[in-house]
């Protein structure tokens, strides 16, 4: 079987690879639409040789079915918006609570989950997950003292939260039947696509851009979505979206702990707080063994040897 603490490990990297998202996107001095175009296009292009140089990859991605091709163009629709709705959302308030915002997946992904995938959260497992919730809300409280401005930030970051679950359902059940490779660029390439023509309409420069933006697109590439999500989208063949989203609670830690010695923005009493109670959820969630044991969905390990490809 898998290995928890493989998982455990692969989740911690992907999570606080995560965490630089905020950062770099607040260093690329580009629209949101450019930012998440460049994001993906530069994702594709360092995933494409793992296609073009495997036959199995080939194989399977000129093997999928209509179904696999829809789900696929489904997810990258979504990852666009989720997106262009949260790198706007930075224009509006501060890193720490954006973050803290979007990864409220959880409240979404456990509903998804119970309404159409019949999972069922353990009594101690479902209290970690509202404990960082709770954790969550009081990192971005103080945007609801602050100003309409910030106000609509936490609103765009709560709808990019919900699209995001939305992605990984996706993802989890395409997941099933379809490997990671093709599963994985069918999904980029179109969100590429789609941010493409909406930046196109939006009249958005694609080049003139400074040596730092390059950078730091190629940043959320390499670090954020291969190190990030890619991670996610790989452990999704064992582990529940539920799962997924709710290790993502742990990424306004990283971004917070990153902001303060990269942007200069202060962790304050109230932010260290809700980073404190979020630990606390978390350790809850995936520390009980008995708990996990009996909830496919806490952490579904499978056998290596049932499955023909990761």
């Amino acid at each position: 079987m898998i290995a928890k603490a493989g998982i455990f490990f692969s989740l911690f990297i992907g999570v606080f690879s995560l965490s630089t998202s905020a950062i770099f996107v607040r260093a690329a001095n580009a629209s949101s639409a450019i930012t998440a175009f460049y994001r993906l296009l530069f994702t594709v292009l360092i995933l494409l040789p793992f296609l073009l140089l495997s036959k199995k990859n080939r194989t399977a991605f000129l093997g999928l079915s209509k179904k696999q091709l829809g789900l696929g163009f489904s997810s990258g629709l979504l990852l666009a918006v989720h997106y262009m709705l949260w790198f706007e959302s930075l224009n509006y308030t501060s890193v720490a609570s954006s973050t803290a915002i979007v990864t409220l997946q959880p409240l979404f992904s456990i509903v998804l989950g119970y309404l159409f995938l019949k999972e069922r959260l353990g009594k101690l497992t479902l209290l970690g997950c509202l404990i960082s919730i709770a954790g969550c809300f009081i990192i971005g409280w103080g945007d609801f003292q602050t100003s309409y401005r910030a106000l609509l930030g936490d609103l765009l970051a709560f709808l990019a939260a919900a699209i995001i679950s939305l992605y990984f359902f996706i993802g989890q059940i395409s997941r099933r039947n379809t490997p990671l490779i093709p599963y994985s660029i069918t999904g980029y390439m179109s969100s590429v696509v789609y941010l493409g023509l909406y930046a196109f309409i939006e009249h958005n420069s694609f080049t003139h851009y400074p040596v730092s933006t390059w950078k730091a697109f190629l940043g959320l590439a390499l670090i954020s979505t291969i190190c990030g999500q890619f991670i996610f989208n790989l452990l999704l063949k064992w582990v529940s979206a539920s799962t997924i989203s709710m290790s993502i609670l742990g990424e306004p830690i990283g971004t917070c702990i990153l902001a303060y010695f990269i942007l200069n923005e202060g962790i304050n009493f109230q932010q260290g707080v809700g980073i404190f109670i979020i630990l606390v959820g978390l350790l809850i969630f995936f520390l009980p063994t008995k708990s996990m044991g009996k909830n496919k969905q806490a952490l579904n390990t499978v056998k290596f040897q049932t499955q023909k490809y990761p």
